[in-house]
């Protein structure tokens, strides 16, 4: 693990509990505050994102290993599907916004 300096550990590791962190806060703030479904879709939008995070962080625990370089692969793949979803989910949430601003 010393591939990695301690300062970039620590923003590594703080990034990863801060993204959990913000799923859960949507998760409980969407189911009490609001009714659309859209929101709650945002916190699952997230979670390849996460698991992008994951991947990347075991990829240097193990020291950067050339054998296990798959794994920068599958980080690239899950940073892609987590903003690809991430975008939908965004939309769907301006979508719903101007239906209900339109409606009043």
């Amino acid at each position: 693990m010393h591939s990695l300096s301690l300062g970039t550990w620590f923003i590594h590791i703080l990034t990863v509990l801060e993204w959990t962190l913000a799923i859960i806060l949507i998760l409980r703030i969407s189911k009490q505050s609001f009714q659309h479904r859209s929101i709650i879709l945002l916190s699952f939008a997230m979670l390849p994102n996460l698991a992008s995070a994951m991947a990347a962080i075991t990829w240097h625990i193990f020291d950067n290993d050339t054998s296990l370089y798959s794994l920068v692969y599958i980080q690239a793949l899950l940073t892609l599907l987590g903003n690809t979803t991430l975008a939908i989910a965004t939309w769907q949430i301006a979508k719903r916004k101007d239906n209900s601003i339109t409606q009043t």
